[in-house]
């Protein structure tokens, strides 16, 4: 008897393990080009995509710069990606996007500091507790992946230092000013690129510029919000590119996959037995999760795609309204005047 349930056990693990190899596609990691004497900036690199995204880059020879809201959380990350990777062109810089006057704090304190850019990550992401029920399926939601992602939540309410709603202050507004501080410095470093690690949450963003940086309306407004701010990912790609044809400077905006980073923290206990066995299957770890981000910022040849979508480490079409050059160019405009630009 007991024999029999080892080797149904075994079957079962076995199963298991195929079906997450066979569902969960990653493209394999690229070979490591030499970054050595360019200056790279992760936001959110004290933790998941983004610390994994600074270890690669690390490894690779870049000096890196962690930007991060937690001090205790950027120290540990910056001292362990150098011991890892014996680079010790790694350090940490306080930056907290949900607050205009620590972005702009932490540029002016980079370009003093700092003579060089070559390559900005805009990876931070504002997904800290859930919504209090699961919001509606979207058309994105055909993957199980994507329907656990909603269930469990992935954005957080309440409203920045300035006001602005969270997910969409932290996710667009914050970025989008620290990009334009830090533009100059990319121009005279070029050929230089910027990442925005976007989601393919944006296909159900609805923007209005009138109403930008306030939380939408309705019972999902968090998630709402969270969908918005991804929308607004892609479409400052695409109107920054735009804005920066002949600079040798160019933008991309990426999916990196559904992760499992910090999404299942909030999860109710009883909940967890359900989801665990399900993100294991079904979801990415943090350095799969990194590939598209590293693939747009490493990849020879990608500059002719400036302002285009990227996900599974190849060019992909966003949803319709993420190719609305109108809205793209409103979106810029409101958010020039949301940040004090």
């Amino acid at each position: 008897g007991m024999g029999w349930a080892l080797l149904g056990a075994g079957l079962l693990l076995a199963l298991y393990t195929l079906l997450r190899h066979g569902l969960r596609r990653a493209p394999p990691p690229p070979a490591r080009p030499t970054l050595r004497g360019r200056t790279v900036i992760v936001t959110g690199g004290s933790g998941g995509i983004g610390a994994a995204t600074a270890l690669e880059l690390a490894w690779c020879g870049a000096r890196v710069v962690l930007a991060a809201r937690s001090v205790p959380r950027g120290e540990a990350a910056a001292r362990r990606i150098r011991t890892e990777t014996g680079n010790t062109e790694v350090r940490f810089m306080q930056l907290d996007l949900a607050s205009l006057r620590s972005v702009r704090a932490f540029a002016s304190t980079f370009l003093r500091q700092e003579p060089h850019l070559h390559l900005l990550i805009n990876n931070a992401g504002e997904r800290r507790d859930p919504p209090s029920h699961p919001p509606p399926l979207h058309p994105w939601d055909t993957q199980p992946s994507a329907a656990i992602a909603s269930f469990a939540g992935v954005s957080a309410g309440g409203t920045t230092e300035d006001g602005f709603s969270l997910p969409f202050g932290v996710n667009h507004l914050g970025h989008f000013l620290l990009t334009q501080l830090l533009l100059e410095r990319l121009q005279s470093c070029a050929p230089s690129r910027i990442v925005i690690v976007a989601s393919r949450a944006h296909c159900a963003g609805r923007l209005h510029p009138d109403t930008l940086g306030r939380p939408p309306p309705g019972p999902f407004s968090t998630f709402q919000d969270y969908c918005d701010s991804k929308l607004a990912n892609v479409l400052h790609a695409r109107e920054l590119a735009t804005r920066l044809q002949g600079t040798q400077v160019t933008c991309y905006a990426v999916h990196p996959g559904f992760v499992n980073t910090e999404f299942f923290r909030h999860t109710p206990l009883w909940l967890k037995p359900f989801f665990l066995p399900l993100v294991w299957l079904f979801f990415l770890d943090a350095a799969e999760g990194a590939r598209t981000t590293l693939h747009c910022a490493l990849r020879e040849g990608l500059e002719r795609f400036s302002g285009r979508y990227f996900a599974d480490c190849r060019l992909q079409e966003p949803w319709p309204i993420a190719r609305d050059d109108r809205l793209a160019r409103a979106l810029w405009e409101a958010s020039e005047r949301l940040v004090g630009l």
